[in-house]
């Protein structure tokens, strides 16, 4: 049930059974990075080119695109099964929100299987997976062409998958906003300490008891009041 988000296409070269074994243990295998290569198919130039394929993808959309090749996915007895299982044991995709493509090739069961995320079933169409297995999956088995036909593959994936948009980080977005609401609020708590402890600004209580506030205004006043005064004494001579 937890895989009906996955579309997943298989690539049947010889008959095989679709049954897999539930009971028996499966020791999955460590990831390489983008390409990992245990049947050792790959020349260091097309896995290399495999490799830049899905760097790129991943740096321009967000999608993480794996490439694996294995000798044998036994003890299961299909690829699809095996697929589905190293999907979800790697993560694939997984921090990207379900934007993960797995494109997995079985040397001794000739199977090719390809393993998408949730977020992808509506741009790479089931049709683009047909045109994909007939141009090169199926013919690879026949050819040994394997470093070519993959790599073009994963192009055809890469191009259909980069139609997707870049996902929105909401937390990064939210951390960034703290960060910079935090740094505001520094800011502005240096620049009040800074108002009040510089030297002009230093005991100001001092300042005004030397009359140099209130006390000039208030001497001013009262040299006018005297005035004032003076001309009412004239006026009472008088």
């Amino acid at each position: 049930m937890k895989w009906l988000g996955l579309a997943i296409l298989v690539v049947f070269i010889t008959p095989l059974s679709l049954m897999a074994t539930p009971t028996a243990k499966l020791d999955l295998p460590t990831p390489l990075g983008y390409v990992s290569d245990y049947a050792n198919i790959l020349s260091p130039q097309w896995k290399s080119q495999i490799r830049s394929v899905c760097k790129d993808l991943e740096t321009r959309t967000g999608v993480e695109m794996i490439v694996v090749t294995l000798p044998t996915v036994e003890p299961l007895t299909n690829a699809q099964d095996y697929a589905s299982k190293l999907y979800e044991g790697w993560r694939i995709g997984t921090a990207q929100q379900e934007r993960g493509i797995l494109l997995l090739t079985s040397m001794k069961e000739r199977q090719a299987v390809v393993v998408l995320g949730r977020t992808l079933l509506s741009v790479v169409s089931p049709q683009k997976l047909d045109q994909i297995s007939e141009r090169h999956l199926v013919p690879m088995f026949r050819t040994s062409a394997y470093g070519e036909d993959l790599y073009r593959s994963s192009v055809l994936l890469a191009t259909a998958a980069g139609q997707t948009p870049l996902p929105s980080d909401k937390k990064a977005t939210s951390r960034s906003a703290g960060f910079w609401m935090n740094l505001g609020v520094v800011i502005l708590m240096l620049y009040i300490l800074w108002r009040f402890t510089r030297p002009e600004r230093r005991h100001p209580f001092q300042r005004w008891r030397r009359g140099e506030y209130w006390g000039t205004g208030q001497g001013g006043f009262g040299g006018n009041f005297g005035g004032f005064g003076g001309g009412m004494g004239g006026q009472g001579l008088g």
